[in-house]
């Protein structure tokens, strides 16, 4: 049961992505994510209950490290092609299965490290033909984005898998929605106060609604599949990240992007590492 949540879980985030890029032809990343956050929240409120101080001050640390990856991965979809940004955003599991190792104390058998190495080297293809856009993964600013997006992602990952030991999803995730609109809020009044002339006014775009709906329905999948005590999470990242298939079409679609004979090649790479990875772990 845990393996379809964490399909149904991919499925949204992958129009979540898509819904993402088109709210940003208008908005700041700072506005969209707020406003989504928000009305997340306002959607989870039933299940905002009393809870240890304990509890909160990791569901607070979690907060911080989504935000973070929010942030960050909103400010490197703004500045890359969608198909560029989603495949870096792929690259997740890969280095969740990799810290497992080091903190829980996992062991990569054959399989998982011919997927890892395989994932490696088609974010290499990605580099290479991304230069042919002009975009030079060493040196562009939106690929730094996406890699601190990709790390505060990961250590959040590890933190769901720590946290929701002994604690319920919906607990969980409707807390983590309140403070990270709180923390968005925040930077949102200090961006303001620092230069008021550049600050970018809010336009209501509809496309807020549906991300909101989109990712408050694949996180609720998410934590459910991870409570599952049989559940792995470098399988579910595996799963979850298989959503760069929706927002590649997306990209293709919708946005008219080019050069993506290359894109979809190295996508293919990417995605035969992750099945290597889960075939070897599951």
């Amino acid at each position: 049961m845990w393996i379809w949540l964490a399909v149904g879980s991919a499925l949204m985030l992958g129009v979540y992505d898509v819904a993402k890029k088109q709210s940003l032809k208008y908005n700041s990343s700072f506005g969209v994510l707020f406003l989504a956050t928000a009305f997340s929240t306002l959607f989870l409120s039933p299940w905002l209950s009393h809870g240890p101080l304990q509890d909160h001050l990791r569901l607070l640390c979690k907060a911080v490290l989504v935000t973070l990856s929010w942030v960050a991965g909103m400010e490197g979809l703004k500045r890359l092609p969608i198909t560029i940004a989603s495949t870096i955003k792929a690259s997740r599991p890969v280095f969740v299965l990799l810290l497992s190792i080091l903190i829980f104390g996992e062991k990569l058998n054959g399989w998982q490290w011919a997927g890892s190495i395989v994932a490696l080297v088609a974010l290499y293809m990605l580099s290479l033909s991304s230069r042919k856009e002009g975009i030079e993964f060493r040196t562009d600013a939106g690929v730094w984005w996406m890699a601190l997006s990709v790390a505060a992602g990961v250590a959040s990952a590890l933190w769901d898998k720590h946290i929701l030991g002994s604690m319920q999803p919906l607990f969980v995730q409707s807390w983590c929605n309140l403070y990270i609109t709180v923390l968005l809020a925040l930077t949102m009044l200090v961006s303001w106060l620092r230069d008021k002339e550049k600050f970018q006014p809010l336009r209501w775009d509809w496309n807020i609604l549906l991300i909101a709906v989109f990712i408050t329905t694949a996180d609720a999948l998410y934590f459910f599949s991870l409570k599952d005590p049989d559940a792995l999470l470098s399988v579910i990242s595996m799963i979850r990240r298989s959503s760069v298939l929706v927002t590649f079409v997306g990209g293709a679609i919708l946005f008219k992007e080019t050069n993506l004979r290359a894109k979809a090649l190295a996508l293919a790479v990417l995605l035969a590492g992750m099945a290597l990875i889960v075939f070897g772990t599951v």
